[in-house]
């Protein structure tokens, strides 16, 4: 194979993914092909250039002198390449704004919004992508991303959008089924649990909620567990127990009567809250700075949650 060519583009976007993670396992985890097809790709590259791009080491491998010196000249190739597309996309296109957020953010605060964003900006496009895993602006076509954390975001323009709390909610229904006065209540019911609370550490979870509230008798451990915050607001409107929600995610069915707190609960802000992010790499388009002006005079109003019509709940209180 002649040397004086360029190597397949295939090949060259493979090292560039498997040089920034070190790993063949995650390479191909992110472009969707088996680890087999990155050593592959590897192997007829290496064969190309002439020359070894990656030390293996048992299992694991790790980039050479050579490897090391291409592996950032390409990875800012590629991202030249991606914003080249963009462009071009664009060309031709009304104004498109892709954003990427957690699913339970973008279901429960994003979507019943965008409504009013879309008539509003009738020629802006808004594509949601609900993602949990961080976005890579660099080799992804998400323009924005929200993300929920402590806002140390290295390499982003990183800005606070929201703050956070929690308090317990049930449905109004279930609190006026059974009694649900006062924490030690709590006893007679189910316990719905956000495990995305194991990634917080700031954020408490119901064992550590009854025992700074003086709660005995109660296990904490029982009740049904649920990985996204949406699935436990959803299971307190239902009447299946009582959750402790992010306020956040639970607004729009706090305002629109569909749950309730409980115990004349007060927020108690978190460390982690809601940021707007975007690469520095790139400014914004016109269509993306309206839309995160929007989203910042959103995050501001008090009120104007949507209504919404109140089911009667399936009741899951014990002992009624």
């Amino acid at each position: 194979m002649s040397r004086d060519r360029l190597p397949p583009l295939s090949a060259l976007r493979v090292f560039e993914a498997a040089a920034r993670h070190e790993s063949f396992k995650q390479a191909a985890e992110e472009l969707f092909v088996t680890p087999g097809a990155v050593s592959q790709q590897i192997r007829l590259l290496e064969e190309h250039v002439g020359v070894e791009l990656f030390v293996r080491d048992g299992r694991r491998v790790v980039l050479s002198d050579a490897g090391k010196a291409s592996a950032q000249i390409l990875k800012e190739a590629f991202e030249k390449m991606f914003e080249a597309t963009r462009l071009m996309k664009q060309g031709n296109q009304k104004g498109r704004v892709t954003v990427s957020a957690a699913p339970s953010f973008a279901a429960k605060w994003l979507m019943p919004r965008l409504y009013d964003f879309s008539a509003a900006n009738e020629d802006i496009d808004v594509w949601v992508s609900a993602d949990m895993a961080p976005v890579d602006f660099a080799t992804s076509d998400i323009d924005l991303a929200i993300r929920y954390g402590n806002g140390h975001y290295s390499g982003l323009n990183v800005e606070h959008l929201l703050a956070e709390a929690v308090v317990p909610v049930c449905s109004p229904l279930l609190y006026e089924a059974a009694p649900i006065r006062k924490p030690a209540d709590l006893s007679h019911h189910v316990l719905l649990h956000d495990v995305g609370f194991e990634t917080d550490p700031s954020c408490p979870d119901w064992a550590m909620w009854l025992k700074a509230h003086g709660v005995e008798g109660v296990d904490a451990s029982r009740g049904p567990r649920f990985n996204q915050s949406s699935m436990v607001i959803e299971g307190a409107v239902a009447g299946r127990g009582v959750a402790l929600a992010k306020r956040t995610i639970a607004e729009a069915d706090l305002k629109a009567g569909r749950l309730m707190v409980l115990f004349d609960e007060k927020d108690k802000p978190l460390e982690y809250g809601y940021y707007l992010v975007w690469p520095q790499t790139r400014e914004p388009t016109p269509a993306q700075m309206r839309f995160m002006d929007w989203l910042r005079a959103e995050a501001q109003r008090i009120d104007g949650a949507p209504s919404a019509h109140i089911e009667p709940p399936v009741f899951a209180a014990m002992d009624i």
